[in-house]
């Protein structure tokens, strides 16, 4: 399916204020979409958290394209949005990362139990397979309550006047940009185009930074906020892509590689702190030290698949 300015861009007709306009409604009308879904989901967790995700995805790409291309818009309006948009979106994820995370670890504890690879300590035959269980329990209690508060948080959240002003203005949104007169008559190629390259060259400069995957140690946490932070540089960088009107599949490629980075990490982090939960059973922290190793292998794996993918997703289009 064409994005929505292609047509513009390629035959070179539009001004910065028609491309970044365009984008920017079709996004505002994705988020009012997302928003009626939820709305009418009650109590369908299924359908609920699909609307989130829209929600969640039209607020990422409106918030990502008032940071790229901010001096287009009414700065004061643009920075007042964005600030909300990113509230929104960091809250309504919480409550899906418990769930999505209780779900990687409980699989990965049921796939290394049974796994003839990982040995039993000495003297311990089963030991994994009997703390795997225990280790699944206080990995669901501890998760469980955390998505319970993360859930209440974002009812609250959804009920608030915050929430209600932010739905205003993305509804204004999808009718009317408010737009700097003088930058969008400009040209794109004279003023999209170029705030565009700056978001691709704060992303490159952050990956010519980051410790090749095979230097790495793979259990080192410490060298995860880099790749995190990363993470979200693409993510700003292919938004700007999309809302000129490229294919950005190379790029999602790419983002999904660092998604998986994140869900691992955090994953081997929640590991961690259930294998420091006073008084637990040497099998059970036995079984949660094989599930963080495990988790850190596949952060491990991501970044080498981030770095395949970048090369080529990093060319611009075209």
């Amino acid at each position: 399916m064409a994005l929505p300015n292609h047509d513009l861009t390629a035959r070179g007709e539009g001004s910065a204020g028609d491309v970044l306009g365009t984008y920017l409604r079709a996004q505002a009308t994705a988020f009012l979409r997302g928003l009626r879904l939820h709305e009418e989901s009650g109590a369908d967790a299924a359908e609920g958290g699909g609307a989130a995700r829209s929600l969640r995805g039209a607020a990422r790409r409106i918030s990502g394209s008032l940071t790229t291309f901010r001096v287009v818009t009414e700065s004061s309006w643009a920075d007042g949005l964005r600030t909300e948009l990113v509230w929104l979106s960091s809250t309504l994820a919480d409550e899906h990362a418990y769930a999505a995370r209780l779900t990687r670890l409980l699989d990965a504890l049921h796939r290394l139990s049974g796994s003839p690879e990982v040995p039993a300590p000495r003297g311990a035959s089963g030991a994994l397979t009997v703390g795997s269980a225990r280790a699944a329990a206080l990995l669901e209690r501890q998760l469980t309550l955390a998505r319970t508060r993360a859930h209440s948080a974002t009812l609250q959240a959804l009920g608030s006047s915050r929430f209600h002003a932010v739905a205003d203005a993305v509804a204004v949104l999808a009718s009317e940009v408010p737009l700097d007169p003088v930058a969008a008559r400009g040209r794109v190629d004279e003023v999209l185009v170029p705030l565009a390259e700056v978001a691709r060259t704060r992303l490159a400069t952050a990956v010519s930074a980051l410790p090749h995957a095979a230097e790495a140690h793979p259990y080192n946490p410490d060298q995860d906020g880099c790749w995190h932070e990363v993470r979200r540089l693409l993510r700003v960088h292919r938004y700007a892509r999309e809302a000129l009107g490229e294919d950005v599949a190379r790029l999602a490629a790419a983002g999904d590689a660092l998604d998986r980075h994140r869900d691992a990490a955090e994953a081997a982090a929640a590991s961690a702190t259930a294998a420091r939960t006073p008084r637990i059973a040497p099998a059970t922290a036995y079984a949660l030290g094989v599930l963080h190793a495990d988790q850190r292998h596949e952060v491990e794996a991501a970044r080498f698949a981030f770095q395949d993918l970048w090369q080529p997703a990093a060319a611009p289009a075209g």
